[in-house]
């Protein structure tokens, strides 16, 4: 084993690990901060697979901006200890359900020889051109209409939060 295979199995690990304490914890800035460390985690898998401008995204865009709008929203809403969460029986049988279903894909997937890529050939393109070129040339509308929508919900957010004056 590798270096480059022992990283990828720290990365995923953390993640899994990430993942299940961000369903786990009881409090929800705590939940909020265990998925920052998730998304962080991510990036590094994503340079394992050398596509650095996607793992920067990651850790700029999820792990910075939008983990930022969670935490806000969630000390917006004040939520109560005793509000906060409820243990329910069904929800860990539908989890169980779901675990299981994920573990039978897994063992189907596994059970396949796996096979490897050419040294000097990547199939992955990861870089700042193969990434923005086709954003800005076939998909500009979609882009400019999700940049408009989360600015008029950020500035909801803002009129929701202000206070009245008196």
């Amino acid at each position: 084993m590798n270096v480059h295979d022992t990283l990828f199995w720290f990365f995923s690990l953390a993640m899994l690990l990430c993942g299940v304490l961000v369903i786990s914890s009881r409090n929800p800035v705590t939940s909020a901060m265990f998925l920052v460390a998730l998304f962080v985690f991510m990036a590094g898998l994503f340079v394992l697979l050398e596509a650095f401008f996607l793992a920067a995204i990651q850790v700029l865009v999820y792990a910075g901006a939008v983990m930022v709008l969670f935490l806000f929203v969630i000390m917006l809403l004040n939520i109560k200890e005793a509000e906060r969460r409820h243990f329910r029986w069904l929800g860990v049988i539908g989890g169980v359900i779901v675990a299981g279903a994920f573990a039978w894909e897994l063992a189907i997937i596994l059970r396949r020889p796996v096979e490897s890529l050419n040294p000097g050939k990547t199939d992955f393109g990861g870089g700042l051109e193969a990434v923005v070129k086709p954003l800005f040339a076939n998909y500009m509308l979609p882009f400019e209409v999700t940049a408009l929508l989360l600015l008029v919900a950020m500035i909801g957010v803002v009129l929701l939060s202000k206070k009245e004056l008196k």
